[in-house]
């Protein structure tokens, strides 16, 4: 019993580490994610400020303006695929956390009964000893 008890202590110290780390790697997932998400809004801001305005300038501006914007756009497109593929990193570490919390969860089940039973077992190995008596003392004769 008690090198189960053992073996449970040393499981829930691992699956305790694997919650840390699975919290960490959403933590880390959700701030690339928000990365990306910026990174999106200042190229859709740079986009806006390059939009064609009138001017009684030469037609380069115009060809450069475009030529910046198609990059911007081509920019974008790329920012939504990263940004994509970030949320969909953040909510398989959600679901890693998710899984390594219910595997923590069981654990400290088992553990819990685990003592429990021991608990219970010494009771009854209390129970079964026999009466403790106390020893005749006999006064000096």
């Amino acid at each position: 019993m008690r090198d189960r008890r053992a073996q449970l202590a040393r499981i829930d110290r691992v699956r305790g580490v694997q919650v840390r780390l699975a919290r960490a790697a959403e933590a880390d997932a959700q701030a690339r994610a928000a990365s990306e998400t910026a990174l999106t809004q200042r190229i859709a801001q740079l986009a806006a400020a390059i939009a064609p305005a009138p001017s009684a300038g030469a037609g380069f501006t115009l060809a450069a303006s475009a030529h910046y914007r198609d990059k911007l756009q081509q920019s974008a497109h790329a920012a939504k695929a990263r940004v994509a593929a970030a949320e969909a990193r953040v909510a398989d570490a959600a679901q890693a956390t998710r899984a390594a919390t219910r595997d923590q969860k069981a654990v400290e089940k088992l553990r819990a009964r685990a003592d429990a039973d021991a608990a219970l077992a010494a009771i009854r190995a209390l129970e079964g000893a026999p009466a403790a008596r106390r020893p005749v003392r006999h006064d000096p004769c």
